[in-house]
């Protein structure tokens, strides 16, 4: 039965230490949410910073230039950040932007062209020509090039008259760019060497031109047309060549397999 406001009120003292275990609870229950909340901010703060570990440094991205990401120092075998070029004539990388950069992109795809298995063949030849050289020289280098790629300099390379491989074997002819250097540059006109590194020969059972390696420098004269830089001359000088290393020469077979399966590339810095 409910109390009466006249009836006497009961009142149970609980002892001194379980008052005081009592009064504790209250107080941990505020303390703890407190640490709670501590610790999911600290999981957050962990989790973002592993996310952002790996990114990159915006100072270091990749739309500056390596003179901006080193300080205004410019590191030659470092990459650039520029974004190679994505149009093509021919095979052959065009488009080059009005820029020194532009300028060592166009060279290094230029010597790729130069030393190429087309070089060996008239029709083919004349392609490349066509693509990468100025047109105001065009008749003169083309006349000029004919003549160094005649028939008794592919003979030479084991090919026929026409630049073809015998029967069974596989012509090589690859240039690879290993770094690029404006010697001379003007706003209409500049002067890139390409150091390259090169094979040639004749990949096959029964070769008599085996695959070989050859360095050297190949010195590109250009010429900014109002859209492209293009070709004006070239020249080529042997070297710088590395110490040959302790490494077994691949065999004929292994050499043609690898021209056929690896792709060659477009350059650009």
């Amino acid at each position: 039965m409910p109390l009466s406001d006249d009836q006497p009120h009961t009142r149970t003292r609980l002892p001194v230490a379980e008052q005081n275990d009592r009064a504790t609870g209250r107080q941990a229950r505020p303390l703890r949410t407190l640490l709670t909340v501590l610790a999911v901010v600290t999981l957050l703060v962990v989790a973002v910073s592993i996310a952002n570990r790996d990114k990159p440094d915006p100072g270091r991205g990749t739309g500056g230039s390596s003179a901006d990401r080193a300080g205004g120092t410019t590191d030659r075998t470092g990459n650039s950040g520029r974004q190679p070029v994505t149009t093509t004539q021919n095979g052959i990388g065009t488009g080059y932007p009005h820029t020194d950069q532009g300028a060592q992109s166009a060279a290094a795809n230029y010597a790729v062209a130069l030393g190429s298995t087309d070089m060996f063949r008239t029709e083919t030849r004349h392609t490349v020509l066509a693509t990468v050289v100025d047109p105001t020289v065009l008749p003169a280098l083309q006349a000029r090039l004919d003549q160094a790629f005649s028939a008794d300099t592919v003979t030479r390379y084991g090919l026929d008259a026409q630049g073809k491989a015998p029967k069974g074997q596989t012509f090589v002819s690859r240039i690879s760019p290993i770094g690029t250097r404006t010697t001379n540059s003007a706003d209409t006109a500049t002067r890139v060497d390409v150091w390259c590194v090169g094979v040639y020969g004749l990949a096959g059972e029964n070769s008599t031109v085996p695959v070989t390696q050859d360095w050297y420098t190949l010195s590109v004269t250009m010429r900014w047309t109002g859209s492209d830089w293009k070709l004006t001359d070239f020249s080529r000088a042997a070297g710088p060549a590395p110490l040959p290393g302790d490494q077994q020469a691949a065999t004929a077979k292994e050499i043609a397999d690898a021209v056929q399966q690896f792709g060659g590339f477009r350059y650009a810095r």
